[in-house]
């Protein structure tokens, strides 16, 4: 197949970094941006060397081979179902939507035009990530009967992305649970899940928290704890921890790790700390739009087809449902509650 003509639709912090990714990754021949804001996408097709089009709408009238979606969140399910009814492969940052019904609904459209979709879970292409699954899935760490997730943000995002975001569970732990998955090959059955609002007023204005924990069973038992905050000043810190019965191994514990040790003569703090998600996961966006690119040329199958995107979702959704009923929650309950069979 000749290289791709690709439309990216955002040209926001994540579409920046798309865009200069695209005109560095292999089989891409032409760039065109499109934004909400006529005038970003120029001023990001200009750093770039790309074309600038009207309005995101366009990308599927300009003989595109496949879009990439990085608009606002409200934007993405209609881009999708655009993408799929134009028989055009799209890759799409998470969420789908921010309900089950709407993401239900996108993915229907979508597997009834068969078109490929990938969703932006970056950490499946991370390279520690990767090693970690190699060798679970080689029996290296033994039976795994627990496993501990980390997400912390450094500082909260600006208070008017929070309506838009979610939730701490959708917004950011569901990387957490969809990476749990795709770790193990497990399903999880039960979460029982509880949030704090002791920060900032504006989390109890949105009816969010702003630090989580949730216990995760998966269907061979295993027993997983996920936290998450967004007050972590120390720096961004994402760490995964596999115990096994045989070995150990963590991702993400690594010389730029916010930690600092309480032991005599341990390790302090490091001298740079990661300081957000662009930056710890910059290797991962790369990889996963070169895996986007070789799909669509059919090198490979979609990576992260778009029903992990539902599969992690609906833990989330249990999880918001745990929070609010004060119990455990299984996803099958989560899905009856928003009108899935």
């Amino acid at each position: 197949m000749t290289d791709l003509r690709i439309a990216l639709l955002g040209a926001g912090r994540i579409g920046s970094l798309h865009a200069a990714t695209l005109t560095t990754t292999p089989g891409v021949a032409d760039l065109l941006i499109a934004d909400a804001d006529p005038t970003r996408a120029a001023a990001l097709a200009a750093r770039v060397h790309a074309k600038a089009l009207d309005a995101p709408e366009d990308a599927f009238t300009a003989g595109v081979d496949a879009v990439v979606i990085a608009t606002a969140t409200a934007a993405h399910a209609d881009l999708i179902v655009r993408a799929a009814h134009a028989g055009v492969p799209a890759f799409c940052e998470k969420p789908i939507a921010l309900d089950l019904p709407g993401t239900a609904r996108a993915l229907a459209e979508v597997e009834k035009a068969g078109t490929l979709l990938q969703i932006g879970f970056q950490r499946r292409f991370d390279a520690g990530y990767r090693r970690a699954r190699e060798a679970l899935r080689a029996g290296r760490l033994g039976r795994v009967h627990t496993i501990r997730a980390v997400t912390s943000d450094p500082a909260p995002p600006p208070a008017e992305f929070l309506p838009l975001s979610g939730g701490l569970f959708r917004d950011c732990m569901v990387h957490d649970f969809d990476t749990v998955r795709w770790l193990t090959g497990r399903e999880v059955v039960e979460v029982y899940a509880r949030g704090s609002d002791a920060g900032a007023a504006v989390f109890r204005e949105q009816g969010d928290v702003d630090t989580a924990c949730a216990l995760l069973t998966l269907d061979d038992g295993t027993l997983v704890s996920a936290t998450a905050t967004r007050y972590n000043g120390a720096g961004y810190d994402v760490r995964t921890e596999l115990c096994g019965e045989r070995d150990q191994w963590v991702v993400g514990l690594d010389g730029r790790a916010p930690l600092t040790s309480a032991e005599p003569g341990g390790p302090g703090a490091p001298e740079r700390p990661w300081p957000g998600f662009l930056e710890r996961f910059e290797g991962a966006y790369r990889a996963e739009l070169d895996a986007f690119v070789r799909a669509v040329r059919g090198a490979l199958d979609s990576p992260c087809p778009g029903r992990e995107g539902l599969n992690a979702l609906l833990i989330a959704e249990a999880c918001e449902l745990s929070r609010a009923r004060n119990r455990p929650v299984g996803p099958a309950e989560a899905a009856a509650a928003a009108g899935l069979g």
